[in-house]
């Protein structure tokens, strides 16, 4: 039961972050493209590439702040779920373009995030 606290305590600040740098990208850039969910989910891969591959496969990581920050804090802070929404309302609108140019941007930057941070730690 204090494992899925601990996971509910990441979840909640990483979800009120999402809200925060979203609300904060689309302030600075126009809402004709998603730019807000793929700024997090860019940030949220690349703190769970340091988490693991810089703490983790080091042993300098408990299992109980693996939950906290990679299971919790990065779970509630990426944006699939948003990201796959977005997408489907730009297919509905007839953005294809948009549409793929998303899908294209957040794995390739997700990717990119996560292999940023793992370059880094070796």
């Amino acid at each position: 039961m204090v494992k899925i606290f601990i996971v509910f305590i990441g979840a909640g600040f990483g979800g009120s972050l999402r809200y925060y740098v979203s609300a904060l990208f689309y302030k600075i850039f126009p809402v004709l493209f998603p730019v807000g969910t793929l700024a997090v989910n860019f940030l949220g891969s690349f703190i769970l590439g340091l988490l693991i591959y810089g703490l983790d496969e080091r042993e300098l990581l408990s299992l109980n702040m693996k939950l906290l920050l990679g299971v919790g804090f990065c779970g509630g802070f990426t944006t699939f779920s948003t990201f796959s929404l977005e997408t489907l309302n730009l297919l509905k609108e007839s953005q294809f373009l948009l549409a793929g140019l998303n899908i294209f941007l957040n794995v390739s930057i997700s990717l990119f995030g996560i292999y940023t941070a793992y370059i880094i730690t070796r």
